[in-house]
């Protein structure tokens, strides 16, 4: 029997503004609990929320990065539902009139270049954060109101290495946009995937199952193969299901069921009678185009012509906008792409990933390593003395030069100094010359 898998996203990203969506309190991770709250954010009665443009701004370079439709109507609706984390009772979102639709994003797969339709791009605010312990349930509001857009894909995607490369590839794009973080660990992009199998011969589909919150892209690859066998196994046995939520348990490596979704929720959305709709004109948004920064497939694409780079190194060196620039501060001052390439591929990549960081954290300047490049190229240091120092720099932060003053590892290649040194050697040894 033959199965195809039908996979489909949606991914919050919380926004990256100086404060909330509808408040003046600051929007950042972390601080004591429930210290960066007001009215407006916890939902007080008289309490009127007031639209942060820089939220709007921030949707429309995403919906033009991801060759969406922008809307120019928009309207801001209630979603009512009661949960603790919700202080109103209600969450600010967008229903039928989003700000973007009918995007999508080109990734790379195993069969070559595949498009992944994107349904929608709309704003919303954030909830609070809900902290169990054994015998209570805390809340901590300082998320609540913070700003995020949810993007909704097509179920396009058949396997969860493309589920993986297009998460890669939304979360790289929003960097270099300067939109969000993305940093899963702190929750600043989230993803629930919707997933069934569809047996191609009979035409049977298993009912859709829901992941929800899941923190990172290995997570999200092992839940999708997980849920594929435990759909194939329901169609083999004849029962297509129902609906359901689930949550991924990293530590079982399964999902674990959560509700039914036997009936679908009803949300009654509502426009938001304390925030008036809003148009988005066409020169606002040629203003946001005009300025949009170089975009991965861009940087990729120059770094091609520019530097010649392979394909590979390329894709590599433009995951992260902080690592292009890393590349290309350094390949301003050694010119010798490849190795700058190879060194920051090799040594430097292999050491941030065995350390956890990233390379906003490095130790050392791209000067420094420039640096270091120069002493090889010079023939003041070998390469295996010039890894021996990088090693150092990334451990310490010390500059190179100092590290090669200071432990004597310049060698000598002067023919008249090394004569002197070996006859010192044998001057000084002469017993054992005998």
């Amino acid at each position: 029997m033959a199965y195809k898998t039908i996979i489909g996203l949606e991914i919050h990203v919380e926004l990256k503004t100086e404060t909330k969506i509808f408040c003046g309190c600051k929007n950042e991770f972390g601080g004591e609990a429930n210290s960066h709250v007001c009215p407006v954010c916890l939902g007080l009665p008289g309490a009127m929320p007031v639209m942060n443009t820089k939220v709007v701004e921030h949707a429309i370079k995403a919906g033009l990065a991801f060759n969406c439709k922008i809307n120019e109507y928009n309207q801001m609706d209630r979603k009512n539902y009661f949960y603790p984390d919700l202080t109103k009772g209600y969450q600010v979102s967008q229903d039928e009139h989003p700000i973007c639709e009918d995007g999508y994003i080109s990734i790379e797969t195993a069969d070559g270049k595949k498009d992944v339709g994107l349904i929608r791009i709309h704003m919303e605010e954030d909830t609070g954060k809900a902290i169990h312990t054994e015998e209570e349930t805390l809340m901590d509001y300082n998320r609540a109101g913070v700003p995020l857009i949810e993007i909704v894909t097509k179920p396009d995607i058949s396997t969860s290495e493309e589920a993986r490369a297009f998460l890669e590839k939304l979360k790289a794009t929003l960097g270099y946009l300067e939109v969000s973080d993305c940093k899963m660990e702190e929750g600043s992009m989230r993803c629930d995937v919707n997933i069934n199998i569809k047996d191609t011969e009979t035409g049977k589909r298993t009912a859709i199952s829901e992941i929800k919150n899941i923190s990172s892209f290995r997570s999200v690859g092992r839940a999708i193969e997980y849920e594929k066998i435990r759909h194939e196994g329901m169609i083999k046995d004849g029962v297509l299901g129902t609906k359901v939520t689930r949550r991924w348990d990293d530590a079982l490596g399964e999902t674990v069921l959560m509700r039914d979704k036997l009936v679908e929720p009803d949300y009654r959305f509502a426009p938001e009678g304390d925030l008036p709709s809003f148009s988005v004109n066409s020169k606002w948004i040629e203003d946001i185009k005009s300025n949009l920064p170089e975009l991965p497939e861009e940087k990729k694409a120059r770094f091609i012509n520019e530097y010649g780079l392979v394909a590979y190194d390329a894709e590599v060196l433009t995951q992260t906008v902080e690592l292009a620039n890393f590349f290309e501060s350094v390949a301003m001052v050694h010119k010798d792409y490849n190795t700058v390439s190879n060194w920051i591929m090799g040594e430097l990549l292999r050491r941030l990933k065995e350390e956890g960081s990233e390379i906003d954290q490095v130790r050392f300047s791209p000067e420094d390593l420039s640096f270091l490049l120069g002493a090889i190229e010079e023939g003041k240091i070998s390469n295996n003395v010039a890894k021996k120092v990088f090693r150092t720099m990334f451990e310490t932060g010390t500059k190179p030069s100092k590290i090669i003053e200071e432990e004597g590892l310049v060698q000598i290649s002067d023919q008249g100094q090394l004569e002197e040194l070996i006859q010192e050697v044998l001057m000084s040894n002469q017993q054992s010359v005998e």
